[in-house]
């Protein structure tokens, strides 16, 4: 080969793969990434379960039963025999289990139950019915200043309204259950708001109260009432709502009883109070 072809042959440009144009490489399709939308569309979801309202749900009530100071012989709790006088005074506590906790209240005291000291408005609206019955002198809410803080039967309440000199001690607990969708939310359970769709909720509560002499501890009568409360829960998105629904059933759980105690005390007052008086006191 003569030297002028081989300086031609080493003059020549390479040849190899055309290049894009410069315009063609800003318009890649993107490479697909399944996993990154799962993670998106979960952050998506944890956000939304941060940002969402838990209503917790109350704690249950107290069997009135287990109030009363057992005797280990049945003739002694035979004998009790009724002390109260009339008019009569009554000293109100409503009871909860053990370490009661509510969206607004929290109970009073340890042991076998604890006491509720504060009232929604609804709740201390019906206890001013007892102010209206013949017969009594008197209504008088316990509080923690005359209760002491171990609870374990009807004794410590019982002491605890002869301390305001009363005569007869009322004691009533509230019970009420969540429903959500045919699940059965339990007591201190939550409920979350605002996440998924809800079609409906229903809230029961059961009103129970009995009747307890003062100086003997013999039981005057019972009252219970049971109602329910059917809503749709998509409306539920506060806590709020959620509470207002719960007061609404036991508001009304609460006028039945009362309902019935009206109608056991009139019972009462025509056994245990002398005609003369009950003429007196009478409307």
């Amino acid at each position: 080969m003569r030297r002028s072809d081989r300086d031609r042959t080493a003059a020549a440009p390479r040849t190899g793969p055309a290049r894009r144009p410069e315009s063609a490489s800003r318009f890649r399709r993107p490479i697909a990434r399944p996993g990154l939308a799962v993670v998106l569309v979960c952050s998506m979801l944890a956000g939304l379960a941060g940002c969402s309202v838990r209503y917790m749900t109350p704690a249950r009530g107290v069997s009135l039963q287990s109030l009363a100071d057992v005797d280990t012989d049945i003739h002694a709790r035979m004998t009790r025999e009724p002390g109260a006088r009339f008019p009569a005074r009554i000293a109100v506590a409503r009871v909860q289990e053990s370490q009661y906790r509510s969206y607004r209240h929290t109970g009073y005291g340890e042991g076998n139950y604890s006491i509720v000291i504060g009232r929604d408005p609804e709740e201390a609206e019906e206890l001013k019915r007892l102010e209206k019955l013949p017969m009594v002198a008197g209504v008088a809410a316990l509080n923690r200043l005359v209760v002491p803080s171990r609870l374990e039967t009807d004794r410590e309440l019982r002491l605890a309204a002869a301390s305001l000199k009363a005569d007869l001690l009322l004691a009533y607990t509230l019970d009420t259950s969540f429903e959500v969708d045919g699940r059965a939310v339990g007591p201190l359970g939550y409920i979350t708001l605002g996440l998924l769709p809800i079609d409906q909720a229903i809230v029961t509560s059961t009103a129970s109260a009995a009747l307890f002499d003062v100086r003997t501890g013999m039981v005057y009568g019972l009252a219970e009432a049971t109602t329910r409360e059917t809503r749709l829960a998509s409306a539920w998105t506060s806590e709020d709502a959620v509470d207002k629904a719960r007061v609404a059933a036991e508001k009304k759980a609460l006028s039945e009883m009362f309902g019935e105690i009206e109608g056991v005390w009139n019972q009462i007052v025509a056994q245990n109070a002398e005609p003369s008086t009950a003429v007196a006191s009478g409307p």
